[in-house]
């Protein structure tokens, strides 16, 4: 919600000797009030070249006052956890059989984040291949809990009981990253997508929707798939297709981890922001 832009350009003000930076995470619509306050920074830091654009299309600010910075992440994390990772141990730990392939999907539990499109592509893939299991995790921010209510019935409905696991909050990401054969990203918008990220990170193969986010990430068919937002069809068969070539899994797996090694470091991120931050001081 930006709460934190009108205190700190309010700050700023008070203060001749002090230059505004903000970093920008979304894609949702601003208030006027938050275009006022961004009109008078110094710097803006957009998180993907989709949110840059956005701000550019809104002219609030000048262009040359837009930066880009990617996301970062701790790819070393993932890499480790993939070194220590026992597939017939997390397999034991969640109960399921040892032939079980896994999909599954990590984001707040809102329609947006295309879960609802999961469970309907899952009832289509079970048809084919019934030895699959699908790991939803996030968790609902809504005060009544609603979209969770709404998976929990239409996991019923559709029969998936047995073979949909809606978990909320993990402790280990990493681990449930390592442990799956195809990790889904379903979302409607995304502006960057720090779990495709991070599924990349662990070598996992990574099936997302054409947001703006995931199509600076993913090179389709290079390091990932990319399907139509909201079609339902197109999402299954791509799973279904990774899932019954174990090849293409690993390529695609192996491709997607050294592409994050490279391009979404927090190291990476440290410095440029740093970078920017220096730069603007000099001019204060």
């Amino acid at each position: 919600m930006a709460r934190d832009y009108p205190l700190a350009a309010y700050a700023a003000r008070t203060n001749s000797a002090s230059g505004l930076i903000i970093t920008r995470h979304v894609l949702f619509p601003l208030s006027r009030l938050h275009r006022i306050t961004l009109s008078r920074a110094a710097r803006i830091i957009a998180v993907s070249q989709a949110v840059a654009s956005r701000l550019k299309t809104d002219a609030i600010v000048p262009a040359e006052k837009i930066s880009v910075v990617l996301n970062g992440i701790d790819t070393a994390r993932f890499s480790k956890a993939k070194a220590k990772f026992s597939r017939p141990q997390f397999l034991e730990n969640w109960k399921l059989p040892a032939d079980s392939l896994l999909v599954g999907s990590v984001g707040e539990l809102t329609p947006l984040k295309g879960q609802e499109e999961i469970l309907r592509a899952a009832q289509q893939l079970l048809k084919q291949l019934p030895q699959t299991h699908f790991i939803i995790a996030g968790i609902d921010h809504s005060r009544e809990k609603q979209h969770r209510t709404r998976l929990e019935h239409l996991i019923k409905e559709l029969n998936l009981t047995t073979q949909v696991s809606l978990v909320g909050w993990l402790e280990d990401l990493a681990e449930l990253y390592c442990a799956l054969d195809v990790f889904i990203s379903a979302s409607h918008t995304e502006s960057f997508g720090l779990a495709i990220a991070e599924a990349m990170a662990s070598g996992t193969a990574v099936v997302a929707t054409e947001t703006e986010g995931a199509s600076e990430l993913i090179e389709t068919s290079e390091t990932g798939l990319l399907v139509p937002i909201g079609n339902v069809d197109t999402l299954a068969r791509s799973v279904l297709r990774l899932l019954k070539d174990r090849d293409e899994r690993l390529r695609l797996g192996g491709a997607a981890l050294h592409a994050a090694a490279a391009n979404f470091g927090l190291e990476r991120m440290i410095a440029e922001t740093e970078a920017i931050y220096r730069t603007e001081l000099q001019k204060v």
